[in-house]
């Protein structure tokens, strides 16, 4: 199956070209092999939650999308988008407080996966943003996803692609989560707030408590090792 080709470049670190195209269940093997290689090289395997098979095949039976970044017709790069089911009872959108039809208009930013030979080149990033440009945005409204605590790579691709801390909770069998937010009808930009305040990473309560009364996460710095996030209120 011939898939049109949706960007091209070169790799900052090598100046080796690339090229982006939308993947489907042909490149299934080469999805899990690279995967595979990503999970055996995490110091924190906690930080993945690997999809499996029937999962990636559900995504690419038209629930969702993936793009793939090839170097010499090998994936070396990979991240996805999901339409969740509306039926869910672990639907981000519950977290959030959306409504039914607005659970409906909800995308997942789901898996990214980078080869380790080729990380610092802000692929998963890129990857977000080609993803973003192409949602249908009449049919889709918001995206969300989650991140684990001190995930530092993961938080920093999300906070890039303008999504913000919603929310701070146990999920998957309690496995505590950040949960970011977007609504793809709002610009940052556009978006002023009347309070802000750092807080240190460790210190879960202080964040969930800040969540509870509306603020959201916008950004994270390292100050003294230490990792801290700054909470505003819009």
């Amino acid at each position: 199956m011939n898939t049109p080709i949706i960007a091209t470049g070169k790799l900052p670190s090598k100046e080796q070209p690339f090229y982006v195209r939308f993947l489907n269940n042909e490149d299934i093997f080469e999805i899990l092999y690279l995967q595979n290689m990503v999970r055996q090289s995490l110091e924190v395997a906690d930080f993945l939650q690997p999809l499996t098979v029937q999962e990636y095949e559900h995504i690419l039976s038209g629930n969702g999308s993936m793009i793939g970044v090839f170097v010499d017709d090998r994936l070396i790069a990979f991240r996805a988008m999901l339409i969740p089911e509306i039926n869910d009872p672990e639907h981000l959108g519950i977290d959030l407080g959306l409504n039914e039809l607005q659970r409906q208009k909800m995308l997942y930013s789901e898996i990214s996966n980078v080869h380790p030979d080729f990380r610092g080149n802000r692929l998963q990033t890129y990857m977000g943003k080609l993803l973003f440009a192409q949602i249908d945005q009449p049919s889709f409204q918001y995206v969300a996803t989650t991140v684990a605590p001190f995930n530092i790579a993961s938080l920093k691709d999300k906070l890039a692609l303008d999504m913000e801390i919603h929310a701070l909770k146990e999920k998957y069998n309690g496995k505590l989560r950040y949960i970011l937010f977007r609504d793809l009808h709002t610009t940052k930009n556009g978006k002023s707030y009347t309070d802000k305040q750092e807080v240190n990473m460790n210190a879960i309560a202080r964040q969930q408590q800040l969540l509870q009364l509306g603020y959201q996460g916008n950004s994270i710095c390292q100050s003294d090792n230490t990792y801290w996030v700054r909470y505003v209120k819009h």
